[in-house]
């Protein structure tokens, strides 16, 4: 089980945790002093007054909570968004609004998860050529499907 650190960086930040024994993400909560609304296509980077470091050989993935998606279209614009094993700053959830309606985010909602999850750095290998399949070069759809 990897070990994550986390620091809050203001006093009313809430530090993360599992909802159910089975859950794989962990709740991310708004650490705002007011209530932001997004609007209808409207991006923002909300903060979650957390700092956080991960063991290496791991990641944090940002996901969007399904809730939020079903109920109101709000999503994350790069899900999953990703935080490094390096990275020492705060972490911040970059949501987006698809919805036909403003969303207001209040102060301590929760907004995202965060999954911990393991990583390979791969080592490349500069070739000529690359091995055949049976695809070949086929991109998108090629399949059929």
């Amino acid at each position: 089980m990897p070990r994550v650190q986390v620091k809050k960086l203001r006093a009313d930040a809430v530090v993360p945790r599992y909802q159910t024994a089975g859950a794989a993400g962990l709740d991310l909560h708004a650490a705002l002093d007011d209530v932001v609304r997004l609007a209808p296509r409207e991006r923002r980077m909300i903060p979650t007054g957390l700092a956080i470091a991960i063991e290496p050989g791991f990641e944090g993935q940002v996901r969007p909570r399904s809730g939020l998606a079903a109920k109101h279209g709000i999503s994350c614009v790069n899900a999953p968004g990703t935080i490094d094993c390096d990275y020492r700053g705060e972490v911040c959830v970059l949501l987006i609004n698809h919805g036909a309606e403003d969303f207001a985010i209040r102060p301590g909602e929760r907004i995202a998860q965060l999954v911990i999850a393991p990583v390979a750095q791969a080592e490349l290998v500069e070739v000529d050529e690359l091995t055949e399949t049976a695809r070949g070069d086929g991109g998108f759809g090629s399949t059929g499907r």
